[in-house]
């Protein structure tokens, strides 16, 4: 005799978006508050990203984009001339450094984390009119990357295709590779530990 357990199956997705955090921690994705990760500017993090964008945001978002910037390495610098934690162009840092002139140097750390916080709030604030909630950040970050322009060209290209753009999904496929990639890596690092 069979029995019938049909009733008793559980549906495959739920179980998968439960276990996926712990699937990817198992498969090496370290993510910001890995032990692999040095805690040594999270004081700078902290600071700036309540600075600008208050209390009750998590700085570790800034941390996750660092890491994904310079590996947390203050000395980096890219083939292009971006330097330090958050790969500041020096050009953009004493743009950055004229509305905030207590900002020393790209150089130092805590300068470094400063002026890609403010850049980032500046980035976040653009978008303002068109997304909202976490996906803003999405964009912020984009733009951080690619440039606001070309992550604008992208928008209105999907907004071509949706009409209505409420997602950086909806955006990601017309945005440049490297883009694409690095808002991906953000995310994946803002991953925690179950």
């Amino acid at each position: 005799m069979i029995q019938d357990t049909s009733r008793w199956r559980m549906p495959w997705w739920p179980l998968l978006i439960t276990l996926l955090p712990t699937l990817l921690l198992a498969a090496g994705v370290k993510h910001v508050d890995h032990r692999h990760w040095t805690d040594r500017y999270d004081r700078h993090f902290k600071k700036y990203s309540k600075h600008y964008f208050g209390a009750g945001f998590d700085w570790r978002w800034f941390k996750a984009q660092a890491i994904a910037e310079s590996g947390l390495r203050p000395t980096a610098k890219s083939s292009v001339g971006a330097k330090g934690l958050m790969q500041i162009m020096p050009a953009t840092f004493e743009e950055i450094r004229e509305a905030n002139p207590h900002f020393r140097s790209v150089d130092d750390p805590k300068w470094n984390i400063a002026a890609g916080i403010y850049y980032d709030r500046q980035l976040y604030r653009r978008w303002s009119e068109h997304i909202k909630g976490k996906e803003r950040l999405n964009f912020a970050f984009g733009s951080y990357n690619a440039g606001f322009g070309n992550v604008r060209k992208a928008y209105r290209k999907a907004e071509k295709k949706d009409r209505q753009v409420l997602s950086w999904k909806q955006v990601a496929g017309f945005a440049p590779g490297q883009t694409r990639h690095y808002v991906r890596r953000i995310n994946k690092l803002m991953l925690k530990e179950q």
